[in-house]
């Protein structure tokens, strides 16, 4: 399987710092959960992030957020970084032609 990601210095403007993440953009829609785990726990970085439809159509991304050792509710630091690679990657304002995204998260 070959899965296309980005790895980011999140709160940081020098190489090197900051806090890590990983950005899965485009995972297949049927990723499992185990997969997605195993991953993170491979990258071990604090956070990997796996971005999806969303469930809601009201929100513009299902954001899923795992650590080393389990996935998270929700977290501040990758979803800010996710927003930003999503910025970069030229996904804001696609979907809704607004400069917003929303998140739909486990915590809601």
């Amino acid at each position: 399987m070959r899965l296309n990601y980005h790895l980011l210095d999140v709160f940081t403007n020098r190489q090197f710092g900051g806090n890590q993440l990983a950005v899965f953009p485009d995972p297949p829609a049927d990723l499992p959960t185990r997969i997605m785990q195993g991953i993170a726990a491979e990258l071990n970085l604090s956070e990997t992030t796996f971005v999806f439809p969303p469930a809601d159509k009201t929100n513009d991304y299902r954001l899923r957020i795992f650590t080393p050792a389990a996935e998270l509710p929700m977290a501040g630091h990758p979803t800010i970084g996710t927003a930003y690679m999503l910025a970069r990657l030229g996904s804001v304002g696609r979907i809704k032609n607004e400069k917003t995204i929303v998140f739909e998260e486990c915590v809601g």
